[in-house]
């Protein structure tokens, strides 16, 4: 009889800190301005901590595999996602390289921009991942894919050895710094993952990489789907939607006066896995993920104010859109 799993959730990705600080709404001014804002923060990052940190506070077993130095920021987010419920015994310490440092920049439309040191995540590579993690994981999600290229270039081979032992997968890519897109790489990677979770932009630039014309989310999503995976598409305030190659599917955003919505989208991951992984439907995966997207707003960070599965259903019922 066929053991249990482990673990309900491996992350496989980025994790640093963040100093996130905002809004500014002027300028950013050079030539050794000072310019005051309101708030900052020195938090948890990283997409696919963020997405472990995420589910895990939605009630999964997670483990999260990865890649910090040997450094005071890589003992903050060991501590920071062991505070959190997730299992870091499979986060590597690079004796010579630094953990990534990220520094987001807030405006108060809800924009942002993002400086990141690389450090560790140009080094992070397939042996990063454990073997029996992958064979002891209901659910395998990688994220960041254009900043790890090592570990990018192995997410095929990974994905389908997890997808051999019964799990299932999901990605999502994250923003592509060099705005090349990886189309060929990339293709090998949709083949094998059962959930592609982009926003609208990064859907219509994953698309147009991969020589189809899209002028609308669903249209790139039409055309991703077709490779392979379902593809759910995060679209802000417009949203969200879920293409299977077949028929669409939408959902509504919550309402919600974000303090923050660094991580939004990474929460939003976390609740779309864990719905799936409970036997939802597609419908519901997405109104549950919408939930936890726009219920992570409601602080600074990226895991301050991360629903867990009540709160995200109350938050839903009061809208008249329950589970």
């Amino acid at each position: 009889m066929p053991q249990p799993y482990a673990f309900d959730l491996l992350v496989v990705g980025d994790v640093n800190p963040d100093v996130v600080i905002g809004p500014l709404d002027a300028p950013l001014a050079f030539g050794q301005r000072e310019q005051l804002v309101p708030a900052g923060l020195l938090t948890l990052g990283g997409s696919a901590a963020i997405m472990a940190c995420g589910a895990a506070r939605l009630g999964l077993t997670v483990a999260l595999a990865g890649r910090v130095g040997d450094d005071e920021a890589g003992r903050f987010v060991r501590a920071a996602l062991e505070e959190r419920g997730v299992d870091t015994g499979a986060l590597r310490v690079d004796t010579k390289l630094a953990t990534p440092l990220t520094t987001v920049l807030t405006r108060s439309d809800g924009d942002r921009a993002i400086l990141t040191v690389p450090g560790t995540l140009a080094a992070t590579g397939p042996e990063d991942v454990p073997p029996r993690l992958l064979a002891a994981s209901r659910h395998v999600h990688a994220a960041s894919y254009f900043l790890l290229p090592e570990l990018a270039a192995a997410l095929p081979e990974l994905f389908a050895t997890a997808r051999a032992h019964g799990a299932t997968t999901s990605l999502d890519t994250n923003d592509d710094p060099a705005g090349r897109w990886a189309p060929g790489a990339l293709g090998a990677v949709l083949a094998v993952t059962d959930v592609l979770l982009p926003n609208a932009r990064e859907a219509v630039a994953l698309a147009a990489a991969g020589g189809a014309h899209a002028d609308s989310p669903e249209q790139a999503a039409a055309a991703l789907a077709a490779r392979g995976p379902c593809v759910v598409v995060k679209d802000g305030g417009d949203g969200c939607l879920a293409h299977d190659g077949t028929h669409v599917l939408r959902a509504a955003a919550l309402p919600a006066r974000p303090v923050d919505t660094v991580g939004a989208g990474d929460s939003f991951d976390a609740g779309f896995v864990a719905g799936r992984l409970g036997g939802l439907s597609t419908a519901q995966c997405l109104r549950l993920a919408s939930a936890c997207g726009s219920l992570s707003t409601r602080a600074h960070g990226g895991t301050g104010a991360q629903p867990t599965w009540d709160e995200a259903h109350s938050a839903l019922a009061r809208e008249g859109k329950n589970l």
